[in-house]
């Protein structure tokens, strides 16, 4: 199972992109695991799709499951009865673009089906169809282009739309909500198996209120796309030029500043270490991790410099320190990470997107960067021995 952060590199707008989900480090999240379950899930998983939008009618609603073969690495999407079929350029339609969109019901709850071995999104639009594209990757091999709803010029950018992602294999099934990219439908899962779990839901008003939070900060109003359409991740922003690049840089500043002279404990699966800042980079106890400092763009996709390898060592280590940042908890706390809440986005310089997540959901956890799964304040689920999944499109 590839992280979080490994996933987001393999995405961006009008890249070929293989959904692969999982969850972080062991010790700092709930992870995935490695080994096979016994009573994990041997065929498809069944999955209900609930519409309480209380706003749209089921005619006006599609589905689309787009993933992964994890048995053979083929780029594959899901029909109507179940059936895992394999994307090919005949997909495209005259138009260039694939439709592969599941019509809801006429009323009531849709039911459909996860195949076995698949990785990838179950995808929501509404009022109009997103638009995939079938392509050739670096291989040769037929691969899907995503929408991509952070990019002005994405032929999909102005359809209502979101996602949650998965991984259903021989472990078990692993998924999440995710606003990593963006936030627009308010999606909540309940994973039933050995127990019955549910994840993402948002508090009465919860979309309005998120939306009025990002709006309230000048700096982050700039990533609310017009209507009420959907919110744009900052990391993302910076990239389309509506978010400043250098927002950040005074706290990394102060964090290098102040760990030059102090100690920073990091704990993790793999024990705790100790970090100082020496001859410009943060370097911690028995070899285990050193970074150059970051720069926004860094900490906000928990990348570049805080790249964080699936190694067990390294990654548990930049994984902690980007949700710290994000949180801004390393100016207040020298032991990390830090599992009280309400400490989390209280510095001048934050993450006003990822924490509008957090205050409107119904269980606090969300996903509103890469490794919101540290100490386990993400909206990620698994059960080992799954036997359904609901995906309910909640009230607006």
């Amino acid at each position: 199972m590839l992280s979080r952060r490994s996933f987001l590199g393999g995405m961006s707008a009008a890249v070929v992109g293989a959904p692969l989900m999982g969850a972080a480090f062991g010790g700092l999240a709930t992870a995935a695991p490695r080994h096979a379950v016994a009573k994990a899930a041997g065929g498809s998983l069944p999955l209900t799709i609930v519409n309480h939008t209380y706003r749209y009618t089921n005619q006006q609603i599609f589905a689309y499951i787009v993933g992964t073969d994890l048995k053979t690495g083929q780029q594959i999407f899901v029909t109507r009865d179940g059936a895992a079929t394999p994307v090919s350029a005949a997909n495209n339609g005259s138009e260039g673009f694939a439709d592969l969109s599941i019509p809801m019901v006429q009323d009531g709850d849709t039911h459909l089906a996860i195949p076995a071995n698949m990785s990838g999104r179950v995808y929501f639009s509404i009022v109009d169809k997103v638009k995939f594209k079938v392509v050739a990757d670096g291989n040769g091999n037929a691969a899907l282009q995503h929408p991509a709803g952070w990019v002005s010029g994405d032929p999909s950018f102005s359809v209502l739309h979101d996602w949650i992602e998965f991984t259903h294999n021989d472990g078990g099934m692993f998924c999440n909500t995710t606003m990593v990219d963006m936030f627009s439908i308010p999606l909540a899962i309940r994973l039933v198996g050995s127990t019955t779990q549910d994840t993402g839901r948002l508090v009465d008003g919860g979309r309005d209120k998120i939306f009025d939070h990002v709006s309230a900060d000048p700096t982050y109003a700039k990533l609310v796309v017009k209507d009420k359409l959907r919110i744009i991740a900052p990391g993302h922003g910076i990239d389309s030029g509506i978010f400043p690049a250098n927002y950040f840089d005074s706290y990394i500043d102060a964090v290098w500043n102040k760990y030059s002279s102090e100690t920073l404990t990091v704990n993790t699966g793999a024990g705790s270490f100790t970090g100082r800042v020496v001859d410009g980079r943060f370097t911690f106890s028995d070899g285990i991790a050193s970074f150059a400092k970051p720069t926004t763009l860094d900490l906000l996709y928990c990348n570049g410099a805080l790249g964080a390898p699936n190694d067990g060592r390294t990654g548990p280590v930049a994984a902690i320190l980007g949700a710290a940042f994000n949180r801004s908890t390393l100016l207040t706390s020298t032991t990390q990470p830090t599992t009280d809440r309400g400490s989390f986005y209280k510095d001048r310089i934050s993450n006003r997107f990822s924490e509008a997540m957090h205050l409107n959901t119904v269980d606090g956890n969300a996903y509103g960067f890469a490794f919101d799964d540290v100490a386990s304040f993400a909206s990620y689920v698994q059960d080992g021995a799954p036997t359904s999944i609901t995906v309910s499109l909640t009230n607006f």
